[in-house]
């Protein structure tokens, strides 16, 4: 009996063991399904997201393209349709073509105004052209690593964290295009939250700054009761006092929501009093109001720009206005819990602002009476109950790499030989608190932290800046949260540029895992050249411009000539700093624009139309010289006016000559040239 007993005890045993042996290999199974090995992992499908990871499939190599959440395109289809350039011809390859597709939309050549929905949808079509399925609502929560080698990420569900949510990313060199920079910071990598000292890198522009940018008048209270000190501080004022000029302190720019509403009856939805509405939180601009009468709308409160379609690109603008100031400064290194705290906090602060704008009796009427035609539209952020999902974080982590992009890269003082990449912004920073400020004897409110200083040329971004140094990490590439002072950061920070040095860093990715070689280590040189020579990432042939700031031995000038400023392009000006100019009397003026040789093939040219258009002469006549051949035609000037013209298709080419000559037609007006593009006509 004995035995038998012992006998089944052991069969059981057997049973359970084997049982166990097999559910343990369905779970290893299991996990190692849920798992994915890939040749590069892109973690956020921003804008920069997007292109890095379509450029790197398009370099042959299989991507996973990671987002936290379910949007698409980050800021540039989150609300930022007015985009922020400086001067648009350094925006190159995939960004550039992202630009002209957004122009095939509006029937233009490029478009740099456009809406949210639109962008989205072409975002959408790069990944749909790579073959790339974004994990949406999926986050980092871990790192593994071997030695300086990421060997695998973990990320779980945002929607249902926890182990159970768990899956294992596996990659030969990892690309963090985020905003916030969490794959890079769990990597290990030093990286800067704040602003620097102006002493550690040798700037002027950098730390504590109070300027009378985006600034509140002078005499605004800051109590309760006006002059009562011991009533208490207004929202939104810090008791933090003003520390000395150009000194650091770990204080972020102020985020916000760039607005989109429309003022059509037929696609708007009316803007309602949000959930926890305070009209106290906008007691300041009720000072505001008070203290300057009946402002016009962008006088000191709203950048209101027009987007296509009867919509807006609303942005912060003076003392009180969509930038939540001072609120933001935990969310770089918070929770994924408490930065959704952070942006729905901004979210009904931004709501609360256009509900109180519109309806409280405080505004002036006909800012109520302006604010009231306006509504969310019904085609855009549908997702999202018709807001944007994208919080503008204009600043988080900055990476301390390589190379650190200073304000002296910006203002052309130091240069680098390994730029992927040019910016042209003005070091720009938003107000990162709000204090009490003693002044001629009166405690009144101010802002601290806006710099807007500009005026220098383009330069360019070191590839250095995009890494970590080499013993910290060796297969990681940071085009966002890249490795820049705060105050440079503010110049570079930009939607286009960032797309541009994602696509630099999927191809020095690329080489990284052909060559067998650290992302520090691979040649500069052949990097530079592939994105030169494959701007599309498709094998097509570059543009080829001709412009007299960019290629000044390309331009050749005939007549007595002078060069005019011309602002920025993106708003009415030249195409990069200046374009020439020729007065009424200069009968015989005329400029060459003269091609490269040996770049034989059909293109599409065009003309770029700047100069003030009353002053100037409606008709050029044009030579158009193709080796032997030539071709004369009249061009308008009164079409596209601060925009490309086209002209024609031409084919040119061969070792002959092939120029554009442009004269005066007639004798009224003043002669203007600029820049002059050819596309190459696809076969």
């Amino acid at each position: 009996m004995y035995k038998i007993f012992r006998f089944k005890i052991l069969a059981v045993l057997f049973f359970s063991h084997v049982i166990s042996v097999v559910n343990g290999q369905k779970f290893a199974r299991e996990k190692s399904a849920n798992d994915q090995a890939v040749d590069i992992c892109v973690y956020g499908a921003t804008s920069a997201g997007v292109m890095a990871a379509y450029a790197a499939v398009m370099q042959g190599k299989t991507v996973a393209l990671i987002q936290p959440d379910s949007h698409l395109g980050g800021l540039s289809s989150g609300g930022l349709g007015y985009t922020d350039i400086g001067n648009k011809y350094v925006i190159t390859g995939l960004a550039r073509d992202f630009y002209r597709r957004l122009g095939l939309h509006y029937g233009k050549l490029e478009q740099w105004i456009f809406e949210p929905h639109v962008a989205k949808n072409i975002f959408q079509n790069y990944l749909d052209n790579a073959g790339i399925t974004v994990q949406y609502n999926r986050r980092v929560v871990s790192v593994q690593k071997s030695g300086t080698t990421i060997v695998s990420i973990t990320t779980e569900s945002s929607d249902n964290p926890g182990k159970n949510s768990h899956q294992k990313i596996r990659a030969k060199v990892y690309i963090d295009c985020s905003y916030e920079g969490d794959l890079m910071a769990k990597s290990g990598v030093k990286y800067y939250i704040g602003r620097e000292p102006n002493s550690l890198y040798k700037e002027t522009y950098n730390g504590v700054q109070l300027e009378e940018h985006h600034q509140f008048p002078d005499g605004i209270d800051p109590y309760i009761i006006p002059g009562k000190k011991e009533s208490g501080l207004i929202w939104g004022i810090s008791k933090n006092k003003l520390a000395p000029r150009g000194s650091g302190d770990r204080k972020v720019q102020a985020y916000n929501f760039r607005i989109c509403l429309t003022d059509s009856p037929q696609n708007r939805l009316l803007i309602t009093r949000p959930e926890g509405y305070d009209s106290t939180n906008y007691e300041l601009l009720v000072r505001v109001f008070q203290k300057q009468g009946n402002l016009p709308l962008n006088y000191n409160f709203l950048k209101f720009d027009l987007l296509p379609n009867r919509k807006t690109d609303i942005n912060n603008w003076g003392g009180m206005s969509t930038d939540m100031i001072g609120m933001n400064h935990l969310y770089p290194e918070a929770d994924y819990e408490t930065r959704k705290k952070i942006i729905k906090a901004h979210e009904l602060y931004n709501k609360g602002l256009l509900y109180f704008l519109a309806n409280d009796k405080r505004v002036p009427e006909h800012i109520r009476s302006f604010i009231s035609k306006w509504g969310y539209p019904k085609d855009e952020y549908t997702e999202n109950e018709y807001w944007s999902p994208q919080l503008y974080v204009r600043e988080a982590r900055r990476m301390i790499g390589e190379y650190v992009m200073t304000q002296a890269n910006c203002e052309g003082k130091e240069q680098v030989k390994d730029g992927i990449g040019m910016a042209a912004y003005t070091m720009d920073s938003h107000n990162c608190q709000r204090i009490v400020l003693e002044k001629d004897g009166m405690m009144m409110v101010k802002n601290e932290g806006d710099v807007q200083v500009g005026g220098f040329p383009p330069y360019d971004i070191s590839y250095r800046s995009l890494l970590p140094k080499s013993d910290q990490c060796t297969n990681l590439i940071v085009p966002v949260c890249l490795s820049a002072s705060h105050i440079a950061f503010g110049s570079i920070r930009m939607e286009p540029v960032f797309m541009v040095l994602a696509q630099s860093a999927a191809y020095a990715a690329a080489l990284s895992i052909d060559q067998k070689k650290s992302v520090q280590e691979i040649d500069v040189l052949e990097l530079q050249t592939l994105l030169r020579n494959d701007p599309l990432a498709n094998g097509s042939r570059a543009d080829i411009l001709l412009d007299n700031d960019i290629t000044p031995d390309n331009v050749i000038k005939n007549g007595n000539w002078h060069m005019q400023t011309g602002g920025i392009a993106q708003l009415g000006g030249s195409y990069a700093k200046s374009f020439l100019i020729a007065d009424e009397n200069e009968a015989a003026a005329s400029v060459k624009f003269l091609f490269p040789v040996n770049t034989k093939g059909k293109y599409k040219l065009y003309i770029y139309n700047s100069g003030n258009p009353e002053s100037k002469a409606s008709v050029y006549q044009m030579s158009i010289q193709m080796g032997t051949a030539e071709v004369k035609l009249d061009v308008s000037t009164t079409d596209k006016h601060f925009d490309w013209t086209p002209v024609g298709q031409f084919e040119f080419g061969g070792k002959e000559m092939s120029y554009v000559e442009i004269k005066r037609k007639g004798s009224t007006g003043k002669l203007v040239a600029d820049a002059v593009l050819l596309i190459p006509v696809k076969e």
